[in-house]
């Protein structure tokens, strides 16, 4: 949408009524001549490779921050793996324990931050 002059807010009303349309998914203001294309592009149902079906214009932030398939990063270990594996994981790969190089003693994985500030 833009400001239009007073002058010529009726041939601007005119010409968006013949030529412009409001998509009825999005509201957007698409040439009545690309509708079809947009919708087409934009809004016709994909299948995720989780196997949801989602609209194509959101496929993306889907894929981004709500799939279950999507890729996380284990804080432990930096492995990649899905995000729906990556609790178990995590548990699991903390669990772990290292040797600590200043005091010798065995230390789990998920300790290994704080261990610095109480290794004696």
């Amino acid at each position: 949408q833009k400001d239009v002059p007073v002058a010529n807010f009726i041939m601007h009303e005119i010409h968006c009524s013949r030529n412009i349309e409001v998509c009825s998914y999005c509201s957007e203001s698409v040439p009545k001549s690309e509708m079809k294309n947009h919708i087409e592009s934009e809004h016709v149902q994909v299948t995720c490779k989780c196997q949801m079906k989602i609209e194509k214009c959101l496929l993306k932030d889907h894929e981004a921050s709500a799939c279950p398939l999507r890729p996380a990063l284990c804080r432990y270990c930096d492995i990649q793996l899905s995000f729906s594996s990556l609790q178990e994981h995590e548990t699991y790969c903390g669990a772990r324990t290292e040797r600590c190089g200043a005091c010798g003693r065995n230390v789990l994985v998920k300790d290994l931050k704080e261990h610095p500030g109480v290794c004696g």
